[in-house]
């Protein structure tokens, strides 16, 4: 594979090449690792950057559907948007379904739009193993938005906060026992709490369920990060497409405050800090996956279990090994 011209039809738009690269990025084999990394270090230079959004849900909810009538809205104001889109995995088989560019029918035929799902495998944190450097490739493709949409929800789907520039919740319409089950931690990640499906007989009760998250993002303490009045919470109905153009323009707000204090460009930093600690601590872990490694831990376990050797000193003496290997 020339990693030079797969450079620079990313950096023109050629959305079968910035298939290719995501790819190659996912890819787990030791030369695909090599490639993937000489191509992140071309396409660095370029320096693009679009708007990430994260967004999480609970089951039933209409991510999908949402993601479509959201991506369309964004894609008709002259927009262009990534979709990436994490499938969980079979812990029995490791396949996933992938079908969401099944349920975004519309959204995936348009051509400012790229839609990708992958497998989260054993990836926790609602997203793959390599998304963060698949938004790096669809920042460097010239994409304006991009739309990173995490498994479900709960405590671990916080991780998608730390490769975002903003992260939505989206709910569905219930009383207080709803509230009740959405963990704290992810309330406290949530920069904008969307609740769907407000239309029809459930209009009346998407609107108290809004004034309930909206009472219960009060009680949390305000962030450094936020302007007055955020977070918020807002209603928006994915089938009639209605609230979108609010929930955008309050996302915009949003950022354009966080870009003139500065916080956009330390969140960055702070974020690329992080992926840095994950690439070493998974680098680290890998070194214990090789067959000689396997083989050494296998004897160490075998000799704690018979009590010849406690538990801490098994892994001193195996990290002591991986040291002088």
């Amino acid at each position: 594979m020339d990693i030079g011209q797969l450079s620079d039809k990313i950096l023109n738009g050629d959305r079968r090449a910035l298939a290719r690269a995501i790819t190659l990025v996912e890819s787990g084999r030791e030369d695909h690792r090599a490639q993937a990394s000489e191509l992140l270090g071309r396409l660095a230079g370029a320096n693009r950057q679009a708007l990430r959004i994260g967004l999480s849900g609970t089951p039933g909810v209409g991510k999908s559907t949402f993601i479509e009538s959201f991506g369309m809205f964004l894609v008709q104001s002259g927009l262009r948007v990534a979709v990436l889109a994490v499938d969980p995995s079979s812990a029995r088989s490791g396949g996933s379904i992938l079908g969401d560019k099944t349920r975004m029918e519309r959204l995936s035929r348009e051509r400012n739009a790229f839609i990708r799902p992958s497998p989260s495998q054993s990836h926790l944190g609602g997203v793959a193993r390599r998304t963060r450097e698949a938004v790096a490739l669809c920042e460097a493709s010239g994409f304006d938005v991009i739309l990173i949409e995490t498994v479900g929800v709960g405590q671990s789907e916080t991780v998608v906060a730390e490769m975002s520039d903003l992260f939505l919740l989206l709910l569905a319409p219930a009383g207080g026992d709803e509230l009740q089950g959405v963990k704290r931690g992810i309330m406290e990640m949530a920069d904008v709490i969307l609740v769907n499906k407000a239309d029809g007989d459930l209009k009346p009760v998407a609107i108290r369920t809004c004034a309930d998250y909206a009472g219960a993002l009060r009680l949390l303490r305000k962030r450094p990060q936020d302007p007055e009045g955020f977070p918020k919470a807002m209603t928006v109905s994915a089938v009639e497409e209605q609230g979108l153009a609010q929930a955008w323009d309050e996302m915009q707000t949003l950022i354009g405050w966080r870009r003139d204090n500065g916080h956009w460009d330390r969140r960055r930093a702070d974020q690329a800090c992080y992926w840095f600690d994950q690439e070493v601590r998974h680098a680290l872990l890998a070194r214990l996956e090789t067959a000689q490694a396997r083989s050494r831990m296998g004897e160490l376990a075998a000799a704690v279990a018979q009590g010849e050797k406690s538990p801490s000193v098994a892994a001193r003496d195996m990290l002591a090994e991986l040291e002088q290997g």
